[in-house]
Parts: structure tokens; C-alpha cells; sequence
């Protein structure tokens, strides 16, 4: 066979495959004006510890009193995210030493949480996925530390602000279903929308109000065992989502093909090294010593309450897309991006009242606006160029106003001080020439000193007439009609 020893062994690699089998548990700030069990404030921002009581702190003798916002909110979540609402659910205790925590105990709930089997649908790939999500529950938040030196497992000592503890949240914690860090960041990042849309959090994750746990573990491609998981803590940005889960997964790799054991414990994710760090061995439910809050009565939800909480559904990031596409026409793609940010989806449609063009809006506002939005990184609410100013702006483009070119200026302008388009435009001169008398003279004068492309353009090259229309924006500083210019040079050339 072509010289080749029959005798010759071939030796046969393997790859072994492996697949990550993910789950998140993430928690959000609700948006209470008070805490969950007390009248604190929620706000952020504040002098340390200056928003506490003795409930809060756990003092002896005081007596919770649940917030029923936070029920409210827990179950509009629940109602969005497609889940069961429990009709009787109750608070547990969820017994744990820790220094944010005054109490010793968390208020938490365990075998009777107000949701459970619901699921939130992404995009993939390979198309729509199910993320099914086990449960939501409501609890307390515990203190903030901030460690000394440069990461907790090498912290000498530990400040604590019990501003947080007691601030309201739910927990949202999904089946592992999650089979990438894309898929991961998905998950949450439509979770984040859905949220917004309810205006139950801002879920600002510079400010802790959006938090994320990954639970992951890897397994052979192929089977249906679950492998040993580790759980990444407070990973505090999608990047970072992302960049601990695909690290986690590698480390897990390495770990088995070294013939090791992946050992369960929870680990840190270190943003400057870029690695995950061991933090404690990962403690099971039974470790908590879970019992029923005896200081609490249980959460009963009745038929009529549950209506009354699903007449505040607004209408959802992904009923919106599809209404953005059957009413207003626009390309799938748009109509994801207009509708991913609450704020976002709301200043498109205040403008579309005044501009009733869907697409070219549609259009500015994803180039023009967003391109804006991201250097200046600003909250689409905090913009000083309002709908109805961008609405106007391109009604003066339409009308001849201005060319579109000049009017990426004004809106530029706009945007960072908060002036009306015609005031800018009349501020600057911008004032499109639209006067065929007017420009049929610098035309002429055009002609007459550009022979060469003159005569080019006789001889077919049709370039050189770009060349012309050049001259005549030059000289009138780019105020004059580009089709305009293009009508009024064609009939002059072809009558020389």
C-alpha cells in the first residue's frame, strides 16, 4: 500500500469532548422604597450605616413586618417568567455565621417558595432554547464588606456597611440547563430586560442591585450524569459572567485529564488575574439548619390578589419585538435591538408619535442616538436630545432643510446640549441652499473652471460629475441641496 509496512500500528488519538453543564442563581434588588422587613431607607449611595434600625440589625426582642411590595414584585417576576404562583408560601430561617449578617440567620425561604417551574426562552445559535427556571423566592440582603488587600482570600480585615441587610431581593435561580458562557450571558441579559420592563429593579450591576452566581460542572459529550460543580460568587458584570464560566470550564478540564477530581466548593472570580480562586468547601441545604420564621406568618395569594397583580403586566420585551415587526414593519434585527432596553424601546416609540417614518427612525436612533449613548455612557432617560427633537430634526432633513450629513452635526450638538435643531441650525448657517437660482451661479462658475472633469465627464467617466458636485458643496461650505446640485449640473453638462 503505496510502501507502507503492513506491519506499521497507527496509533489512534481520542479526543475526549467535554460539555459544560451550567445553572445561575441571580439576585436582584428589588425596588422598594423601604426595606423588606422594616421602614429603612433603600437608596444607594448612602453615609455608611446610616440607614439601619434595630430590626435590621438584629437587635434582640424587635419583630419583622413583611413589605407586601415584595410580594407583589416576587410574583409580577413569577407571572413574566412563565412560572406556578404558590397560593401558601411561608419564611424560613437560613442559619449561617458570616459578619454582614447580624443576625446569624438570613429570612429566607426554602421548601415553599412563592414561584417555581417556570422558564425564560433565549436565542441560540442553532435557534430559540428553553432555560427552565426552578424557582423564585423572596429574602433579605445581607451587609456589604469590603476587604482590605487586593482579593478576599488574601484579606487581612473586613469593613461592614448593614446599609444593604434588610434590602429586598429575589432570587432567581434557573435549571442547569446552560450548556455555554454565551448561552449564560443570554439568559441573564434577557432576564435583565424583562426586569426593567417590570420596574422592579434598576438593575444597575455596578451597584450590586443585579448579582450573579454560576453554578457549573463538566461532563463527557453525550451523557446524562452530572459531573462534580463548583459555584462562582458575586460575578458583578456580563464580561465577567462570561470570562469566570469559560476559565471554571477549562480548569475543570485540565483537572479530569489530569485524572484528579473536581472538588465541590464555591470560588471567587479574580477580575485582574483572571482566574477563579478557591473560597470555602461548598456547604449543602442541610448545612443551613433551615426552620419555618417563627416571627412571620405565611404568605397566602389569593385569585383576586393574583389578578390584581397581573393587570400591572406591561406589555414584554419579546411581545414588543413582535408588535415592532407586523405594525411598524421593521427588519427582525431592529426591532430586537429598539427593544432590549425598556428606556430605549420607550424613547423610539414618543418619537414615532411625532416622525411617522418607522425605519429612518429606526435607523438614527441605532447609529446616530446608541453610538452616542455608548461613548458617553448615559442612560438613554438622562439623554438632552428628547424624541420629539430628534422627531424635528429629521422632519427638516425631509423638508430640505439640511442635508443629512449636516444634520448628524446638529444632532451631535444636540445631544450634548440639550438645544433645539433649529436653534443650532440657525446658530451655525446650516441653512441648506434649496434656491435653484442661487446655486445655477456658482454651478456656472464650476463648469468654467473645472474644463478637465468637464470634459471627462462628456467622455463617459461618470466619476468626474461626483467630482463636480465635491466643488459645488465646497464653495457653498456644504449648505447646498446634494440633489439639487446633481439635477441642476446634469442638465448645464448636457446642453454644452
Amino acid at each position: 500500500m503505496n510502501g507502507i509496512s503492513k506491519d506499521l500500528r497507527l496509533e489512534r488519538v481520542v479526543i475526549i469532548m467535554y460539555e459544560a453543564v451550567i445553572g445561575l442563581e441571580v439576585h436582584v434588588e428589588l425596588k422598594t422604597s423601604s426595606k423588606i422587613f422594616c421602614g429603612c431607607s433603600t437608596s444607594f449611595g448612602a453615609m455608611a450605616n446610616t440607614q439601619v434600625c434595630p430590626i435590621c440589625l438584629g437587635m434582640p426582642g424587635v419583630l419583622p413586618v413583611l413589605n407586601k411590595k415584595v410580594v407583589e414584585y416576587a410574583v409580577l417576576v413569577g407571572m413574566a417568567l412563565n412560572c406556578e404562583i404558590a397560593s401558601f408560601a411561608k419564611m424560613d430561617r437560613k442559619n449561617y455565621f458570616y459578619p454582614d449578617l447580624p443576625k446569624a440567620y438570613q429570612i429566607s425561604q426554602y421548601d415553599l417558595p412563592l414561584c417555581k417551574n417556570g422558564f425564560l426562552e433565549i436565542e441560540t445559535e442553532k435557534g430559540p432554547k428553553r432555560i427552565g427556571i426552578t424557582r423564585i423566592h423572596i429574602e433579605e440582603d445581607a451587609g456589604k464588606l469590603t476587604h482590605e488587600g487586593d482579593t478576599i482570600s488574601e484579606s487581612q480585615g473586613s469593613l461592614v456597611d448593614f446599609n444593604r441587610g434588610g434590602v429586598p431581593l429575589i432570587e432567581i435561580v434557573s435549571e442547569p440547563d446552560i450548556r455555554s458562557s454565551e448561552e449564560a450571558t443570554a439568559y441573564l441579559d434577557g432576564l435583565k430586560s424583562i426586569l426593567q420592563y417590570l420596574d422592579v429593579s434598576d438593575c444597575k450591576m455596578e451597584e450590586g442591585s443585579l448579582r450573579c452566581d454560576g453554578n457549573i460542572s463538566i461532563r463527557l459529550s453525550g451523557s446524562r450524569e452530572f459531573g462534580t460543580k463548583t459555584e462562582i460568587k458575586n460575578l458583578n458584570s456580563f464580561k465577567s459572567l462570561q470570562k469566570a464560566l469559560d476559565f471554571e470550564y477549562e480548569r475543570q478540564v485540565k483537572t479530569l485529564r489530569k485524572g484528579e477530581k473536581v472538588i465541590q466548593e464555591t470560588r471567587t472570580w479574580d477580575e485582574g488575574k483572571g482566574i477563579t480562586l478557591p473560597l470555602r468547601s461548598k456547604e449543602e441545604a442541610h448545612d443551613y439548619r433551615y426552620f419555618p420564621e417563627p416571627d412571620l406568618v405565611p404568605i397566602k395569594v389569593d385569585a383576586g390578589w393574583l389578578d390584581d397583580i397581573r393587570e400591572k403586566m406591561p406589555e414584554l420585551p419579546r411581545a414588543k419585538k413582535k408588535r415592532y415587526v407586523e405594525t411598524f414593519e421593521l427588519p427582525v434585527y431592529d426591532a430586537d435591538v429598539l427593544t432590549r432596553d425598556r428606556e430605549l424601546a420607550l424613547y423610539y416609540e414618543e418619537a414615532l408619535t411625532y416622525y411617522p417614518d418607522a425605519k429612518k427612525l429606526s435607523n438614527w436612533i441605532m447609529a446616530e442616538f446608541l453610538k452616542l449613548i455608548n461613548q458617553q455612557q448615559v442612560p438613554v432617560s438622562q439623554s438632552l436630545a428628547r424624541p420629539k427633537d430628534l422627531a424635528d430634526l429629521l422632519t427638516a432633513v425631509d423638508q430640505g432643510a439640511i442635508s443629512n450629513k449636516v444634520a448628524k452635526i446638529v444632532f451631535e450638538e444636540m445631544f450634548h446640549t440639550g438645544k433645539k435643531p433649529h436653534t443650532i441650525i440657525k446658530e451655525k448657517g446650516f441653512v441648506q441652499i434649496s434656491d435653484e437660482a442661487s446655486l445655477a451661479g456658482i454651478i456656472e462658475k464650476v463648469i468654467d473652471n473645472n474644463s478637465k472633469s468637464v470634459e471627462d465627464y462628456k467622455n463617459g467617466r461618470l466619476q468626474a460629475l461626483g467630482f463636480l458636485v465635491g466643488q459645488v458643496m465646497r464653495d457653498t461650505k456644504g449648505q447646498a441641496n446634494p440633489q439639487l446640485v446633481n439635477q441642476i449640473l446634469k442638465e448645464k453638462l448636457n446642453t454644452k
